[in-house]
């Protein structure tokens, strides 16, 4: 039996977690809420101590964590970083998550014969060659944590020209590919699904098409394999713009809005009641917000069960 066998009963059928912020530490330690996991970024425990990972190791004594990363760049051609994938290894020693997860998406590359590190998201190309470094990379981090991971969906603000060589394909197609080949499950980000179709439409605005970016959140979700979702999660966005135009930012700063709602009680009625997460970042409200938005995820489970 291991030192994290025993965790309190908070666990349900189908969990719903919050991300776990330093502001909401004590207070959730204090309260315990019913919540089915907790999800945490990686980095922020990286280390061999410290108060931050004796907090997590607090938390974990109550709550399953899941470790969901921000910094592997899945889908960097220059590979992996391995000082970053040890210090992930150690920690998932430690702390033994119901799941890792990390993006689809790149941050390294070579400049000057030296591999640089950009501290943001950055899009891949939906190619074959693009597809066969993610595969290739998700397949090392597999094989070193010995369990598989969940590739999230990514929202992006450009997009890549095709190469007349290795023209791209659907975004689905390429995620599905990717599930099919290396073993991953997919994190589906229904926010980031929202984001990307709503400026999509913005852009096409300018040409003077319209589009309906709730039927084609809900035909994307329907091309993603019933099978390979392991995680749902649901955030805010928000509108900025200036003289040239406006855009949308995901920025896990705000309650989840009606669309992505319903974009949600899509993707459990696709891919059934799979363990969701209520993610916010930045301008965090009290716990007690968060703890409202994981119930209306249960009772959207809940209702769509009953049916």
């Amino acid at each position: 039996m291991t030192r994290h066998a025993a965790l309190a009963p908070r666990r349900e059928e189908v969990p719903v977690g919050i991300g776990w912020r330093q502001p909401h530490y004590r207070e959730l330690l204090e309260r315990l809420p019913a919540l089915g996991f907790l999800e945490v970024h990686s980095e922020n425990y990286f280390g061999a101590g410290g108060v931050a990972l004796a907090t997590l190791e607090r938390g974990r004594a109550h709550y399953p964590v899941s470790l969901h990363g921000v910094g592997l760049a899945l889908g960097s051609a220059a590979g992996i970083d391995r000082g970053h994938l040890e210090q992930l290894a150690s920690l998932v020693r430690r702390i033994e998550p119901v799941r890792v997860s990390d993006h689809a998406s790149f941050a390294r590359g070579r400049l000057a014969g030296t591999v640089v590190h950009a501290a943001d998201l950055l899009p891949i190309p939906y190619s074959g060659a693009a597809l066969d470094v993610l595969c290739r990379n998700v397949a090392e981090v597999q094989d070193r944590l010995g369990q598989r991971i969940a590739v999230e969906n990514l929202s992006a603000y450009l997009s890549w020209r095709d190469e007349p060589q290795d023209a791209s394909m659907a975004e689905t197609v390429f995620l599905a590919e990717l599930a099919r080949r290396s073993g991953c499950w997919l994190l589906i980000d229904v926010n980031n699904i929202y984001v990307n179709a709503l400026n999509a439409g913005l852009e096409l605005a300018q040409t003077g098409v319209t589009t309906d970016p709730l039927r084609q959140c809900r035909d994307w979700l329907d091309r993603i394999p019933r099978d390979s979702v392991a995680e749902i999660h649901l955030a805010g966005h928000s509108w900025t713009g200036d003289g040239h135009g406006q855009i949308v930012i995901d920025d896990h700063g705000s309650r989840v809005c009606e669309a992505v709602w319903s974009i949600y009680a899509h993707a459990v009625r696709r891919f059934g009641p799979v363990p969701a997460l209520l993610e916010w970042d930045t301008d965090l409200p009290g716990l007690d917000v968060l703890l409202q938005e994981a119930e209306r995820a249960r009772q959207t489970q809940g209702s769509l069960e009953a049916r």
